[in-house]
């Protein structure tokens, strides 16, 4: 293929280099920046650059180029580096065309998803394009449009040959995700990480930690939960870090460094699971959401026909909207967000305290353990 702008981005395992390759968000902004190119100029783009959220800037190759019946469309071939998915190696796809309506209209085509239930970023309907990788798209057409002094409405359509094939590899169908892949990536470049190396550098970061003075820290799952600690707690991210999927194997590491005290801020996704004794929140180690979720509902008083419609969600924020409209959306999280504490508390075996804070992307903060302000307050030197 060439330069991609990732020849210096990589990582190491057992002295080996594991390259970085860029999500399929990446591929359709980088193809829906080079059709807009064509749609304008006349003109096929051998290569199109694109800066990602990540701030680092690729150079991509531009496949299947036409111009037909004023339509533009352009294709750039999915690399995830030495991290492959279902999705690497397949062409996406996008396509572009004048609208009558205003600004950037984006959309699905062949081998994208469509949303068929609640809870998920996308509305019922939508394409399943998440909203890095539309802002993503947005942002790289606008700057096309503006070097062309154009400010009237174009259609953008992103379409992957082969993603209805490659989706059902994946949880998609599972979460109401019908007809195809969905479109990622809130970074824009794929790190290649084994589990192995992802357990090493959580370890590095703790000891980091702990010889810093900080003895008792923040940690959240992924990304989620970072930008809710720093945007809606107000909490200074010095002493936070990420476990990932990995909350039992990052306690076993703060026992053995004898650390003081455990704060997670989590999405309820992620920790619907260690409320039932899952302390790998990955899904192919288990899912048992819709079940913890149903019977976190009888617990609070919900009735049966409550608990049943939870069973039949795919999505916790699916779970939490059949919880609200039950008036037991409270309840069941504090008691959720106890149990969590239990199975913290026996994994460390009381070495130290645990707490948690749990939100949803949908309803924002849900619950917290008893323990959480006090703690909260301390590491922050200040009142909530």
């Amino acid at each position: 293929m060439g330069k991609t702008g990732l020849e210096t981005t990589y990582v190491l395992k057992n002295n080996r280099r594991l390259r970085c390759g860029y999500t399929t968000g990446s591929c359709a902004a980088a193809a829906a920046k080079a059709a807009a190119l064509m749609f304008f100029s006349g003109c096929a783009q051998r290569e199109v650059s694109l800066m990602t959220p990540r701030g680092i800037l690729l150079r991509l190759e531009v496949l299947d180029a036409k111009l037909e019946d004023g339509r533009a469309s352009c294709a750039v071939r999915k690399d995830g580096g030495d991290d492959p998915d279902v999705t690497n190696g397949l062409l996406v796809y996008a396509a572009v065309a004048r609208t009558d309506r205003a600004g950037i209209l984006i959309d699905g085509g062949e081998g994208v998803g469509r949303v068929t239930r609640n809870g998920l970023q996308q509305p019922i309907g939508a394409a399943a394009i998440n909203e890095v990788p539309r802002r993503m798209i947005r942002e790289a057409v606008e700057t096309v449009c503006r070097d062309y002094e154009y400010c009237g409405g174009l259609e953008v359509v992103i379409f992957v040959p082969g993603g209805e094939d490659a989706a059902r590899k994946t949880f998609n169908p599972r979460l109401g995700i019908e007809g195809g892949i969905s479109i990622l990536g809130t970074s824009g470049i794929v790190v290649p990480m084994s589990e192995e190396a992802l357990l090493a550098s959580i370890r590095l970061e703790m000891e980091m930690h702990k010889a810093n003075g900080r003895e008792e820290l923040i940690l959240t799952p992924g990304n989620y939960g970072e930008t809710f600690a720093g945007n809606e707690l107000k909490i200074d991210l010095s002493n936070a870090m990420k476990c990932s999927n990995f909350v039992g194997e990052t306690l076993d590491m703060a026992v053995e460094l004898e650390m003081k005290g455990i704060l997670f801020v989590a999405h309820i996704g992620k920790f619907i699971k260690v409320a039932g004794g899952i302390m790998n929140t990955h899904s192919r180690e288990a899912d048992a959401r819709a079940e913890l979720m149903a019977a976190f509902a009888l617990r609070a008083g919900a009735d049966r026909e409550t608990a049943c419609q939870i069973l039949e969600t795919g999505t916790t924020d699916e779970a939490l909207e059949i919880l609200a409209r039950a008036g037991r959306l409270r309840q069941a999280m504090a008691l959720a967000a106890e149990r969590a504490r239990y199975y913290l508390q026996h994994r460390v075996g009381g070495a130290f305290r645990t707490e948690a804070i749990l939100f949803s992307t949908q309803f924002g903060y849900l619950a917290q353990t008893a323990g959480a302000k006090d703690m909260l307050q301390r590491m922050r030197g200040k009142a909530i």
